[in-house]
């Protein structure tokens, strides 16, 4: 896999910018559409998706930090770009879920769209952890898509440095998005 782009700083700011801006409307603007499609399957099947793919991202992101560090440059490269890749169905699969399943909420057992002062109660204090989790995941997958994109544009036009110096940045947040997804999944699933 030799992938390698030709140096554009400023056309590859617009882009990641534009992209990463983009991506951010996108999701925030289809949270509020659910479209209601008779599919045959349950739309949620998507975020079994999401958690599984979030959580191949974070072995691989485990598995690109220890190539990286034991100089194995190609094997660390096709490991980052495949998590890129996964990331990217990601994004689609999670667009698919709250188009087609629309957003749930923590606590809802008699599936309402209100959580009550008795669901509320029921849930207890692992309402708080959830929306902890949820509300950094969110935080911090809006914000680490630029830095996965520059530390991505970076490796690939060879400028090993400036690379090693945002992945350093880039890595805890993505990776941190990798492992709460499914523990987010595992927590609001019971509420489908």
């Amino acid at each position: 896999m030799n992938l390698t782009l030709q140096k554009n700083d400023r056309r590859a700011r617009f882009i990641i910018i534009v992209f990463s801006v983009v991506v951010f409307m996108a999701v925030t603007l289809l949270e509020r559409v659910t479209l209601n499609l008779k599919l045959g399957f349950d739309p949620h099947i998507f975020a079994l998706i999401n958690a599984l793919i979030n959580s191949i991202v974070a072995v691989l992101l485990l598995a690109g930090l220890f190539a990286a560090k034991t100089r194995r440059l190609a094997v660390h490269k096709k490991i980052m770009l495949t998590a890129i890749m996964l990331s990217m169905l990601f994004l689609i699969s999670y667009i698919l879920h709250h188009l087609l399943a629309g957003s749930t909420l923590y606590g809802d057992l008699d599936h309402n769209g209100k959580v009550d002062e008795m669901e509320k109660a029921a849930a207890g204090s692992m309402r708080y952890v959830y929306f902890f989790l949820l509300g950094t995941h969110i935080l911090l997958a809006g914000v680490s898509l630029p830095f996965i994109l520059f530390t991505a544009y970076r490796a690939l036009i060879n400028e090993n440095e400036r690379h090693r110096k945002i992945a350093k940045i880039t890595w805890p947040m993505w990776f941190y998005v990798a492992v709460t997804g499914p523990i987010v999944y595992w927590m609001i699933s019971r509420f489908y």
